[in-house]
């Protein structure tokens, strides 16, 4: 099988190679991270303008058409520049929701305007007991005449400071648990009773918990039918998967080559402590586990927009559990060769090995996904 890119992928990773390695400099990266938003609006804008954040969605939305394979191509470079805007959030996750469950008026409404990066969508999915199960919902959305109150809490909104609109999961029946009941919504970023408690993550970006106090919202707000939530939820989060795949990717590329490079230069003994066999030992570790994450992370994007079914499911999950796995090896191993350095604010590597510590907790962490494929093997 033929794993490399066709011409129009490679032209479209190029692209973003190229506006990341322009644009995204380390000393910039920390100035918008410390910035009142939290990334850069002109970095943002530029994603728009240049179609990449139109890459996952029909044609006949301003869209590319692009696949799973588009979208990671762009993660992983993405990634390699720790860019810190919220382009899973909005275009990948917020996007895909409202693509796949939302009616004509609501998809004509948002899409477009998500497309060009002029609109910005965010996910509430997590609650503050739910752990990694999306299926842990406790907000509740009540009917009210012809609209719906919701009251709750959503945990970690990436991007939701600062995001226009915001799709939350809320309970209209069952209990907290079940699969069945769960409903999304698209909430308005100044709707009444709406509060967003903003906080920076430890990787560099910024968040927010909503807090949902009485929030009113038509009928029109309901994405999808009512209760029936979850599918969509976990088809979309399997989409995400495969791309955060693709960046945890570019982000261990950067953390090998920095590492060798490291290996290289520094001297003890009068020679480079690259030349000391335990380290050459050790640098061959990460270089095969990167590997292994590569592999998986291209299987995670073959697999990404096929119909739902539970050999999707095991892909995900192993490749979700593998490149935990690997970006911890090489984030742990990585400040190992570099000593004290390699932990320092000043210094890159620590922000590579803090954004793949970070992923392995998103939408699951290597645990959760090696019981969860567990579970799957064993009811095949």
């Amino acid at each position: 099988m033929d794993f490399r890119l066709n011409e129009e992928q490679q032209m479209l990773q190029d692209t973003v190679a190229r506006l990341v390695r322009g644009e995204y400099s380390f000393e910039k990266r920390l100035e918008y991270s410390e910035s009142d938003l939290g990334f850069s609006e002109d970095f943002w804008k530029q994603l728009g303008e240049l179609g990449l954040t139109a890459v996952p969605f029909p044609e006949e939305l301003g869209g590319f058409g692009g696949s799973g394979v588009e979208v990671q191509s762009v993660m992983t470079e993405l990634g390699r520049g720790l860019c810190i805007e919220p382009y899973l959030q909005s275009v990948v996750l917020g996007g895909g929701l409202i693509s796949q469950s939302g009616n004509d008026p609501q998809k004509e409404q948002w899409l477009g305007g998500i497309a060009s990066g002029e609109t910005r969508a965010a996910v509430g999915l997590q609650e503050p007991q739910s752990f990694y199960d999306l299926n842990d919902v406790e907000t509740r959305a009540e009917k009210s005449g012809d609209n719906y109150v919701l009251n709750g809490r959503k945990a970690v909104v990436i991007g939701g400071h600062c995001a226009d609109v915001l799709v939350v999961s809320a309970r209209t029946s069952g209990d907290s648990r079940d699969a069945d009941g769960i409903s999304l919504f698209l909430v308005p970023a100044d709707a009444d009773g709406l509060e967003r408690r903003t906080y920076p993550t430890i990787d560099g970006a910024k968040g927010c918990d909503l807090f949902l106090n009485n929030v009113t919202v038509g009928a029109d707000a309901l994405l999808g039918e009512e209760g029936q939530g979850a599918g969509v939820i976990e088809y979309q989060a399997g989409r995400a998967i495969a791309a955060l795949c693709g960046e945890a990717v570019g982000v261990m590329e950067v953390a090998c080559d920095l590492t060798l490079e490291y290996l290289k230069q520094r001297k003890q003994f009068g020679v480079p402590i690259g030349r000391f066999q335990v380290l050459q030992h050790r640098m061959v570790d990460m270089m095969s586990e990167l590997e292994q994450a590569r592999s998986m992370a291209i299987l995670a994007a073959s697999v990404a927009d096929e119909p739902q079914s539970d050999e999707r499911r095991r892909i995900l999950s192993a490749a979700k559990n593998v490149i935990g796995r690997s970006g911890q090896f090489i984030s742990e191993q990585g400040i190992q060769s570099h000593g004290g350095i390699g932990m320092t604010w000043e210094y890159n590597f620590a922000h590579y090995a803090k954004r793949l510590i970070m992923i392995n907790h998103q939408l699951g962490d290597d645990d959760f996904h090696l019981e969860r494929y567990a579970t799957l093997l064993q009811a095949s």
